[in-house]
C-alpha cells in the first residue's frame, strides 16, 4: 500500500467525524463535570489503546497547552507489577476489573479504548465501574462489538481498520484536553 493509500484511508475517517460530533461533545460536558465534581478519569485500553490512554492521562496531569492545576487521570495500564501479579495470579480478563475495584468511585469517569469493542478485560473493568456508579465510555471502531450495549455511552470511531480508529481516538482525546483547557484554565 502506498503513502496516498493510507493518507487517502485516513481523510475518509477524519471526514467522517463531525458523524460523532455529538457525542464527543456530551463527553466534553461530563468530563468537566467529572473534574468539578471532584472526580478522576480512568482510561484503559490493550496494545495501542494502551499507548493512547497513558498518553491521554499526562496530557490531563501534566498539561495540554494552557497553564492550569493539575487534572486528575489515571491510566490503569501502567504498572507493570499490578499488570503482571495480577495476570499471573488471576487472569488478564480482570487485569483492569481490579484495579476498577480499588481505585474507582461513584463520581469517576472511566473510558474504555478497544478498537474492536470486544476486549474482554475492558468489558470486565466497565460492568465493575458500572457496579461502582462511575459513568462509563467505550471508545470503539464503527461497529461497536460488544461494548455498544455493555458501555453506559458510546463513542464509535467511523472505520473499522485499527489504525485508523487509534488515529481518531488520539485526535478525539487531544480535542477534549483542549477543550477542558479552555473550560477549565481559570479554575
Amino acid at each position: 500500500m502506498s503513502f496516498e493509500n493510507a493518507l487517502q484511508r485516513h481523510m475518509q475517517t477524519f471526514n467522517r467525524l463531525p458523524e460523532i460530533r455529538a457525542e464527543v461533545e456530551q463527553l466534553a460536558t461530563q468530563i468537566a463535570a467529572t473534574f468539578t465534581a471532584g472526580g478522576k478519569l480512568l482510561f484503559m485500553g490493550n496494545g495501542g489503546s494502551a499507548a493512547d490512554s497513558q498518553h491521554l492521562a499526562a496530557e490531563f496531569v501534566v498539561r495540554y497547552k494552557a497553564e492550569r492545576k493539575a487534572l486528575p487521570a489515571i491510566a490503569l495500564t501502567v504498572d507493570s507489577s499490578i499488570l503482571t501479579a495480577h495476570s499471573n495470579d488471576y487472569s488478564f480478563d480482570s487485569v483492569f476489573t481490579r484495579q476498577i475495584e480499588a481505585l474507582c468511585q461513584p463520581n469517576d469517569l472511566v473510558i474504555g479504548l478497544s478498537t474492536s469493542g470486544n476486549s474482554t478485560n475492558v468489558i470486565n473493568a466497565i460492568e465493575a465501574a458500572q457496579i461502582k456508579g462511575a459513568t462509563c465510555w467505550a471508545w470503539t471502531g464503527e461497529d461497536g462489538g460488544k461494548l455498544k450495549a455493555i458501555a453506559d455511552h458510546l463513542i464509535k470511531a467511523p472505520s473499522t481498520e485499527t489504525a485508523r480508529i487509534q488515529e481518531a481516538h488520539i485526535f478525539i482525546g487531544h480535542w477534549l484536553c483542549e477543550e477542558m483547557d479552555r473550560r477549565l484554565s481559570s479554575d
